[in-house]
């Protein structure tokens, strides 16, 4: 039943799109449900009686940020409620992460986090303050976007000739990342291990920092989700030189796969996002947020706005994205050990 095989065997983006496949059954009883589960539960449960709070672990600007922000208006048509977008940055989403872990469980306060988070965190943490499988319920995983990897334009603008250099001069790169221990530190760790370079790593709170000291030349290169490194690469200021997936994308064409770019086979990752709830939040309340989530998700127009921002949704239920999640950890896992990356 595996979505996940493991990280030097399977790929990545195909495995993302397999959650479709694993909750087809469920997710359509819930879409069938969708327009009675909310009227009945919401009469028995009085929610949402107040503005929903959507926590995002990372700062304004990134592609969790950009998602989490289309999810909630989406969110608040659907349950004819309020839903603000709330940033609370900071160790790699820890910090964002135990504010919802700690808040009141009755729904009214979420969090819209990342691999990062939701299933890197326990592995790679020295000391957690957290466990996302028993701290937390999975109301859904929505969607994601493609890795990248980019450089300005002092840097390189091939992947292999920054490669090339890169070992010819193991200190003369820099990297910026979203933070430490971040899904997208990992996948760059592991791709530096897998091409034999070394590049120092510099990380940001978040996508929105590291840009800025991308174009100020602080750090040659950077690794981004594709929805929002795109802007920067189709306005010139800075070039994509690689996307982890098996395939080229429709809306950056001339970016070449890391495999086309390297050599590398099977080098795919996609930043992944999810919906959870505090541990104690009633199930009729997840049903509710589960079932306006999957109407949220199937509105063409969010659908073409996110395609438009190189992000894909997905579907799932509580019970399926949670495995997800689980062989996620499971799939990284090996990876953490190779690299032997860890969080304070």
């Amino acid at each position: 039943m595996g979505l996940i095989s493991e990280f030097t065997k399977g790929d990545t983006v195909t495995q993302f799109s397999n959650i479709k496949r694993r909750a087809l059954v469920a997710f359509m009883a819930a879409i069938g449900a969708a327009t009675c589960v909310p009227i009945m539960a919401q009469a028995q449960t009085n929610f949402p009686s107040k503005t929903i709070r959507l926590i995002v672990p990372f700062p304004a600007g990134g592609p969790t940020d950009i998602f989490a922000r289309q999810y909630a208006i989406g969110l608040s048509k659907v349950l004819n409620q309020s839903v603000i977008v709330d940033n609370k940055a900071g160790a790699s989403g820890a910090i964002g992460s135990l504010e919802v872990k700690r808040s009141q469980p009755d729904g009214h306060t979420l969090l819209f986090g990342t691999a990062s988070n939701l299933a890197l965190y326990n592995l790679m943490a020295t000391k957690p303050q957290y466990d996302y499988l028993k701290d937390f319920i999975t109301v859904a995983v929505v969607g994601g976007s493609a890795v990248v990897i980019m450089a300005n334009k002092e840097a390189p603008q091939t992947l292999k000739a920054l490669i090339d250099q890169a070992k010819a001069a193991p200190t003369k790169f820099r990297y910026g990342s979203p933070g430490q221990g971040t899904y997208l530190h990992l996948s760059m760790e592991r791709f530096l291990l897998e091409s034999g370079a070394k590049i120092e790593h510099i990380p940001y709170k978040g996508s929105g920092q590291a840009k800025p000291a991308l174009l100020g030349n602080q750090t040659e290169t950077m690794v981004d989700a594709l929805g929002s490194a795109l802007p920067l690469h189709q306005g010139g200021q800075a070039k994509i030189l690689a996307i982890a997936s098996n395939k080229r994308s429709s809306l950056a064409p001339d970016v070449p796969t890391v495999n086309e770019a390297l050599g590398i086979k099977g080098f795919e990752a996609v930043l992944w996002n999810g919906i959870a709830a505090p541990a104690g939040t009633p199930k009729a309340v997840i049903d509710i947020l589960a079932a306006a989530t999957a109407k949220v998700l199937k509105d063409p127009a969010l659908v073409e706005q996110l395609k438009q921002l190189a992000m894909e949704t997905t579907d799932s239920t509580p019970e399926s994205a949670t495995e997800y999640i689980k062989e996620e950890m499971m799939r990284w896992k090996p990876v953490i050990e190779k690299t032997g990356l860890r969080i304070e």
